[in-house]
């Protein structure tokens, strides 16, 4: 993973109104393009460093909860259709609920290992933005990476990653639906994700 500024003491500081942490600056590798194989192996050994920490995270599920908030709450997501929060309800809570049951390992993770939070760098693959660190099985932080990783990293349990592949992607449209979400286009993305939400579950 990428590291804090070893120049300066390492804590969150405060200017003008903003909020911020200093990391180290990584040169841009020349390839944007990561293999699936590269990316797995890279999210790997991220886990097992993860493994060895002893860290207060909260749990996956909290973050199931919050989306499971923001759907009871019509005045945070006044746009949803009954139809369409009573999709997203149900699945949060069907889902969290088989995840939860399969009582695979669990370990701390980086929480949302999508590529966005992936650097290509000359020193290799480096993961950034770990404020959403949790706890929970590592098909979570796999459900956020692109689909054919999950073919390369080993011991993997494909019916727990489909489930957590639904149940994130549930997770992140009940969020466009916010009345305060910010994502570029959410609303249009949301109704796309919808459907693709009812085709996982046909």
């Amino acid at each position: 993973m990428a590291v804090l500024d070893p120049r300066v003491e390492p804590r969150v500081y405060e200017r003008d109104g903003f909020t911020v942490t200093l990391w180290t600056y990584h040169e841009p590798g020349t390839s944007r393009e990561v293999p699936p194989a590269d990316y797995a192996d890279a999210l790997e050994r991220l886990h097992t460093g993860m493994r060895a920490l002893d860290v207060p995270a909260p749990h996956f599920t909290d973050r199931v909860e919050h989306a499971q908030r923001l759907v009871a709450d019509r005045d945070r997501t006044p746009a949803l259709a009954d139809a369409d929060r009573q999709l997203l309800g149900d699945t949060l809570h069907t889902l969290k609920q088989a995840v939860g049951e399969r009582g695979g390992t669990e370990q701390l993770l980086h929480g949302e290992p999508h590529p966005g939070n992936l650097l290509t760098t000359h020193n290799g693959l480096l993961f950034v933005d770990l404020e959403t660190c949790c706890r929970g099985p590592v098909e979570f932080d796999l459900a956020h990476a692109p689909e054919e990783v999950g073919a390369h990293y080993p011991g993997v349990d494909h019916g727990l990653l489909r489930d957590c592949r639904t149940l994130v992607l549930t997770m992140v449209t009940t969020w466009r639906w916010d009345r305060d979400d910010r994502f570029p286009d959410g609303r249009r993305v949301g109704t796309e994700w919808l459907g693709r939400i009812r085709t996982a579950l046909a």
